[in-house]
């Protein structure tokens, strides 16, 4: 067997027909330059082919629900390996995904509690325990005299199948009618059931009068058994004259006080995601979207005559006749300002007057109309309108809901029944399944540890248990202890995503694989990333090839093989500048790497700026592990605040400090903040701006040019030169947005979207432009020897250079190269950018705007994807930034950057609900010296940076 990967003649993207060879089972890392190769190298390249050799092998009907990648553009790939790849990539957008059905555990904990769950009474808390026929036919003897009831035994419910054998035998049997679907039918001529449909078939076993009878009691009790033997242990007793509810009965749950019946304990009634177990209310999403008041309040200080309520002010006639006609009602002024209104009049506004009627009236034109009716409110009207608008007009309401947890449910997603399932731990304590999947994973495992069972108990569960332990202990090892298993997949970040797929794999035990990953230490702190690579190691160990991309120092150092990439970004990199072990890199004079890990090159402490008096305060931050905390951020300076991984950081940064700022400085009236009391110092601040992670745009026609506002300027230069002009070309013939210069074929997308149905849409190269954008005369008008086309395949590089006489285009493309994507071309779809290139591309175009000098810049881990150089460069950036009087706050965990901050605030002690405290706050030198007395992990791996 082989025993490396040996990579001849690469030539994929900008790599330049490159060899190289990998040892098989071990731990490789690929690092280099941001633009420099990697991720083509490693995903591209060799993931592309191992999957491509595969899926190649499988029968041609399997193929056609696999997505291929394109084959890459190499010589040979020799000793390749069956490959998985885990990328940085949000697990699903789905709002049904948690994390704990992308980890299968809570399809384990569903079935742990069918099994060895105890049922309770939602409202007298007593176990439920087997009715006998005797507690049943009391029940129903008990019911208002001269009742008309069914007894009915349900053999099917909720099931698909045609059923005609089993309605064949039950008329042979002697039973003459059936409720199939909720209708009576006799089974001599049954109906006709849908294969692929559910359906519910309930034998009527008995249909009689409720009398005070012994022979009434004897025929109920006679039937009850039958129904029970047929239906195994269950039976419904129906009215026939909608006298009194369904009854259910079952020969297994029931309360000893009130009868409430539970029909049965499944592990599909356990999950959300079916109908016999799933909240009817919510639909098992443990939310609603509704619309609520604060939503259309525009400024509470003002009146309504001035316009406090959107869409409801004097410049909408129609809509503020209504609010007239309640004023006038009930004697409210229209110059009170909102605040200063009672509840009942803002309940009236906002809710309706129910049935009360008002009086409108209202000018058009020369008319006038008048009437009298309810006002229905501001609320219900907008409600109704979301309701029947069209799918295209909802998306202009959307942005006006808000989700709040479901009123029914509170958020469990469960129906009542099932909610009330419980374990039971060594110390008495019973817990739902939903209450186990809102604690952090590390109390689970606790939990389970300390699980309390009967000896039979034990034995159906210990196989069960086995496997939610094995899975548990796997996320904890990749440090996500702090996550709770309820989490919304949507709310992961990558990192997190990576890691909770790499415990996946690391518990399916595989072995002979090549596993390629990407930067999987993203959002780890250091303190955390020696668990991280303790997993990877036992994934090595287990006879696999790990390969990572990857700019972490402790990571490279550990790599039993390392190949840097460069020497330079895009058209400069694509080379293999240095291979083999740490040594060997640290030895190789062309290697910025090694110059890094070596201490030949650093990144030097900037000289600090000191706090003055001015502060921005956020007091009272309560939102989801936050423990009443109070942020201090120092106006003009560059801030880090930092802590292991679920501190608090993104709940006191991005979901408390930016949406409290944006309220007030960017008046957004939507932004919903977690709880806080107190936000003051504002007024330092022009706006806030929020550099994140999410994409520049979600199709393939966004891209750089468009973002940054360099494509007008472009078209401009190409409207005006001989050609365009003779022509009669305006800017917009070379707008591939709109008709004219664009191809029709495509409309201007250079790609073709197919839907596939059930799978996601694929997106082909147009056969009429072949990807080009625009028809042949546009593509004719040239300027300095590039077409339009030309010029959006330019890198920013090659655009820097193309236009220098421009200065506009100048300094946009300068900010470009500032932030270290001069790789990156100017066409590039906005769908093939990491998180990290995104978020650097919003930096260059902030850098781009003129400077007011009292921004308040907030941004999430931006050195997530930079090498050691590309840090340097980042941080002259930010320095830029506060240079000119901003105030620039940043998540992180580098310690290169952290090390560089003016003013640290550390988050802690640890993650979850062990974390949500403010530990530490003031100079990184502070933050490293008070390590000891004030807990801090940041401080303790700090010291070493700060020699």
């Amino acid at each position: 067997m082989t025993a490396e990967i040996v990579v001849t003649g690469a030539r994929t993207h900008n790599l330049r027909n490159i060899s190289v060879k990998i040892p098989k089972n071990r731990f490789c890392v690929i690092t280099g330059l941001s633009g420099s190769g990697k991720s083509s190298l490693a995903f591209d390249t060799l993931y592309a082919e191992g999957q491509r050799k595969y899926v190649e092998s499988l029968s041609a009907y399997a193929r056609q629900f696999l997505d291929l990648m394109d084959k890459p553009d190499v010589d040979s790939i020799t000793g390749l390996s069956p490959a998985i790849s885990i990328e940085q990539k949000a697990t699903s957008h789905n709002p049904r995904s948690t994390v704990g059905t992308i980890t299968e555990i809570y399809d384990y904990l569903r079935l742990l509690y069918a099994r060895t769950g105890i049922a309770r009474c939602p409202e007298h808390r007593c176990e439920l325990k087997a009715q006998t026929v005797k507690q049943m036919t009391a029940a129903i003897m008990a019911l208002p005299p001269e009742s008309k009831i069914m007894i009915l035994a349900p053999v099917v419910r909720n099931r698909k199948g045609e059923y005609r054998q089993l309605l064949g035998d039950l008329a042979r049997q002697g039973y003459i009618r059936a409720r199939i679907d909720g209708e009576n039918c006799e089974l001599s001529d049954p109906p006709d059931l849908d294969l692929h449909k559910k359906h519910t078939i309930e034998v009527i076993i008995d249909r009689m009068r409720i009398k005070a009878t012994d022979e009434i009691r004897q025929r109920t009790a006679d039937a009850l058994e039958l129904a029970l033997k047929m239906a195994d242990g269950r039976a419904r007793a129906v009215s026939m004259d909608n006298s009194f509810p369904d009854m259910d009965f079952s020969a297994q749950y029931a309360c000893p006080v009130c009868n409430y019946t539970l029909t049965e304990l499944e592990p599909r009634n356990f999950s959300f995601n079916n109908p016999n177990g799933a909240c009817p209310e919510c639909d098992g999403l443990g939310v609603r979207e509704v619309f609520i008041p604060e939503s259309f309040i525009l400024d509470k200080g003002k009146s309504l005559n001035e316009g406090a309520i959107k869409y409801w002010s004097p410049s909408s006639s129609y809509n503020f006749a209504f609010i007239t006609g309640l004023s006038e009602k009930f004697g409210f002024s229209l110059d009170t300002p909102l605040r200063d209104l009672s509840t009942e009049d803002l309940h009236r506004i906002f809710y309706g007057t129910g049935t009360e009627e008002i009086k409108i009236a209202f000018s058009f034109g020369e008319g006038e109309f008048r009437k009298t009716a309810p006002f229905e409110g501001i609320i219900p009207n907008f409600t109704r309108k979301y309701q029947e608008a069209s799918d295209k007009q909802k998306e202009d309401y959307t942005k006006y809901l808000t989700t709040l947890p479901c009123s029914s449910c509170q958020g469990t997603r469960l129906r009542e029944g099932y909610r009330h399932v419980f374990l039971r731990d060594s110390g008495g304590q019973e817990f739902s399944i939903s209450s186990l999947g809102n604690q952090t994973i590390r109390e689970n495992l606790e939990f389970f540890n300390t699980l309390e069972m009967s000896e039979q108990n034990q034995k159906i569960a210990s196989r069960i248990l086995r496997e939610i332990k094995n899975r548990l202990t796997f996320l904890i090892n990749v440090g996500l202890d702090y996550l709770t298993l309820n989490r919304s997949s949507e709310t992961l970040s990558g990192g997190e995503s990576q890691r909770i797929r790499l415990a996946s794999q690391i518990g399916s035990g595989l072995t002979g694989v090549m596993y390629v990953l990407d930067e999987p230490s993203i959002g780890l702190h250091e303190r955390d990333n020696s668990r991280l690579l303790e997993s990877l190691f036992h994934l090595r160990d287990l006879g696999n090839s790990v390969i990572v991309v990857e700019h972490d120092e402790n990571t490279i150092r550990r790599a039993d093989h390392i190949i840097d990439m460069g020497p330079g970004a895009g058209i400069h990199g694509g080379s293999v500048i240095a291979e083999g072990t740490v040594q060997e890199i640290i030895k190789a004079p062309e290697s910025l790497t090694g110059q890094y890990l070596s201490g030949r090159k650093t990144i030097s402490v900037p000289a600090r700026k000191k706090p003055g008096r001015n502060f921005l305060v956020l007091s009272g931050a309560s939102g989801n592990n936050l423990k009443n905390v109070t942020l201090k951020i120092p106006a003009g300076l560059f801030t880090c605040v930092t802590g292991v991984s679920g501190s608090g950081k993104s709940t006191l940064i991005n979901d408390t400090l930016f949406p409290a700022a944006e309220q007030v400085l960017n008046k957004a009236v939507l932004a919903r903040p977690a709880p806080y009391a107190m936000i003051s110092g504002l007024d330092y601040f022009d706006k806030v701006i929020s550099i994140d992670q999410s994409p520049i745009g979600r199709t393939p026609r966004s891209n750089p040019a468009t973002y940054i506002d360099l494509f007008s300027p472009i078209r401009s230069i190409f409207a005006d030169t001989r050609e365009a002009r003779a022509r009669g070309y305006q800017p917009g013939r070379f707008s591939f947005n709109v008709k004219g210069g664009r191809c029709e074929a495509c409309q201007g997308a250079g790609l073709i979207k197919v839907e596939m149905n059930f799978l996601p849409d694929v997106y082909v190269e147009c056969e009429e432009c072949r990807g080009k954008r625009y028809n042949p005369e546009t593509l004719d008008i040239e300027y300095k020897g590039k077409n339009i086309n030309d010029v959006l395949n330019m890198t920013a590089e090659e655009a820097l250079d193309f236009f220098q006489n421009y200065p506009v285009l100048k300094r946009k493309l300068e900010t470009l190269r500032d932030v270290g994507l001069s790789y990156i071309t100017l066409g590039q779809s906005a769908t093939t950018f990491s998180g990290g290139e995104a978020q650097r591309i919003k930096l260059a175009k902030e850098l781009s705007r003129p400077q007011t000098g009292s921004t308040l810049y907030i941004l999430d881990e931006p050195t997530t994807g930079l090498h050691f150089h590309d840090v340097q460069m980042l941080l002259s950036v930010l320095f830029r930034l506060r240079d000119l009087g901003n105030t620039v706050v940043v998540i992180e965990h580098n310690m290169d950057m952290i090390k560089s901050a003016d003013y640290i605030v550390d988050m802690g002690p640890e993650g979850g609900d062990r974390g949500g405290m403010i530990i530490a706050a003031g100079s990184p030198e502070e933050i490293a010296g008070d390590c000891h007395k004030t807990g801090s992990y940041t401080g303790q791996f700090l010291k070493k940076y700060l020699k």
